[in-house]
């Protein structure tokens, strides 16, 4: 690749990081709030770091945006569905059955494993960092779309380990998303636990 070639790549990758940290920042406000909208700017976030993931050769955390796509169609659904036995604006939560935080818990352990040695085949640029994040994530996202108020607390972890990743591969506005939803998670979970109403699943 020319020289002219690599700096315009190089401009097009970092409005595409910026593209996802507007919309980012405006999904996980919209997450807190728990509006459904958040779901349709999560399918443009997710695509924006997926090719972002995919240049840096990030492979866990570019599959990781595309099933964040997916499961936005899924999320719209279940929150509409949760929506109508609350108030308008209310917070809906469901209580997190046991057999689901076992079989979560299982997941994570096991998954990371399996995904970093994965990873390390593929030669990801952070096999740990990417693999235990992405493994949380799917989890967290999950958790989200069932309303669980614990998925916070996966997010929290997750998004500290996705900063650490991002920075580690010179993402430095994905970097600054992740902070930013690091703190936003901590937030997120004390405003649910204040004022959400559970509701049958």
């Amino acid at each position: 690749m020319t020289e002219g070639g690599s700096v315009e790549m190089t401009n097009w990758i970092q409005a595409i990081e910026i593209f996802a940290t507007v919309t980012g920042i405006a999904y996980v406000v919209l997450e807190i709030l728990q509006k459904n909208a958040m779901w349709v700017l999560g399918i443009l976030t997710g695509i924006a770091c997926a090719v972002s993931f995919g240049v840096q050769h990030v492979w866990a955390s570019m599959g990781l945006n595309l099933y964040y796509v997916a499961m936005s169609v899924v999320g719209l659904v279940q929150w509409r569905k949760a929506s109508e036995q609350v108030g308008e604006g209310e917070i809906h939560l469901q209580a997190i059955p046991k057999q689901v935080a076992v079989w979560s818990a299982v997941l994570m352990v096991v998954g990371s494993v399996v995904l970093i040695q994965v990873l390390r085949l593929t030669g990801d640029a952070a096999p740990v960092l990417d693999g235990t994040a992405s493994v949380l994530s799917v989890i967290g996202t999950w958790w989200l779309a069932q309303s669980y108020l614990q998925q916070w607390l996966l997010w929290i972890v997750a998004d500290v380990l996705s900063t650490a990743l991002c920075i580690s591969t010179g993402q430095y506005w994905m970097a600054a998303l992740y902070t930013m939803y690091t703190a936003s998670a901590v937030y997120g979970y004390f405003h649910w636990r204040r004022n959400g109403k559970f509701v049958q699943a």
